[in-house]
């Protein structure tokens, strides 16, 4: 442990390289399998309020959800892996994402002394969406972001040092929260502050970047632009899960985001420094 003291301090007095004087801006989402863990989402947060300069982070907390809505007698369904939110799973969402696990981020980051504060889509009206519409599945009480989004609110945190905390909540306008998809509400805040930021996104999960070989976890594609893409889904090299991931990362590259990286979360410091051991995704 003493041996990666020294690598792990020099990545976090790293600054993300500005270009043209535009100050630089991290936009990282961690997911729920490391808001789930307890001493998996301590060391992130150790190494997330370790990082120098404007961030903001956005979580997830599926697992949690699901084990807290289980206890109070709300059966989870999902479709094709996506959570149906009912009335019922609405308010427990509410009450775990923008309650149980943003606060308990928060309070961890301000004990590594990180001034952090908890937000939803509603707070300052930064994140308006609309309710899906059914389609072939009807999904209940999610979001689609509306866009453009107002992000007044969190440049004013940024600039006053505090760190804005997103939990995946949005909100409808009409007085209804919704539930939205973690990933896209990071590429969202990062479309949207990369008028005023240089941003680079950041995809914190449990593997260590976009696998070749998803029954290889050390076989990594390190840099993808689109011809690489394109080639990968033509071999079918890519897992089905990682997919929205990609497309939500190329879409926040067409509207200005600088560039983004899907990693380990544990390598967070790594990946936000010149020696990415994730993958880098570029146009």
């Amino acid at each position: 442990m003493k041996e990666q003291t020294p690598h792990r301090e020099q990545a976090a007095n790293h600054s993300f390289p500005s270009e043209g004087g535009t100050e630089a801006l991290l936009v990282i989402k961690v997911g729920g399998h490391i808001t789930g863990d307890p001493d998996a989402l301590k060391a992130f947060l150790k190494d997330f309020a370790a990082i120098k300069g404007k961030k903001i982070l956005v979580h997830g907390g599926g697992k949690i959800a699901t084990r807290i809505a289980e206890q109070l007698g709300v059966a989870s369904n999902y479709v094709n892996g996506r959570r149906v939110t009912d009335e019922a799973m609405v308010d427990v969402v509410a009450m775990v994402y923008g309650g149980l696990v943003n606060k308990k981020i928060v309070a961890g980051l301000q004990a590594f002394g990180c001034n952090a504060m908890g937000l939803t889509g509603a707070d300052g009206n930064t994140i308006p969406a609309r309710k899906r519409p059914p389609g072939k599945v009807d999904y209940g009480f999610v979001g689609d972001i509306e866009f453009p989004l107002e992000s007044g609110v969190c440049q004013l945190l940024l600039r006053s040092g505090v760190t804005p905390v997103f939990a995946p909540l949005t909100h409808d306008g009409k007085g209804q929260i919704l539930n939205t998809n973690a990933d896209t509400i990071a590429s969202a805040l990062a479309v949207s502050l990369s008028a005023v930021y240089q941003v680079r996104l950041v995809y914190c999960f449990e593997k260590k970047g976009v696998l070749r070989d998803v029954n290889n976890e050390n076989d990594v594609v390190h840099l993808i632009d689109r011809k690489v893409y394109a080639r990968l889904a033509q071999e079918g090299a890519l897992a089905d899960g990682i997919l929205p991931k990609l497309e939500n990362a190329f879409d926040a590259i067409d509207r200005g985001v600088h560039e983004v990286i899907i990693g380990q979360a544990a390598d967070l410091l790594q990946n936000i420094g010149p020696g990415v051991t994730g993958t880098l995704i570029r146009s």
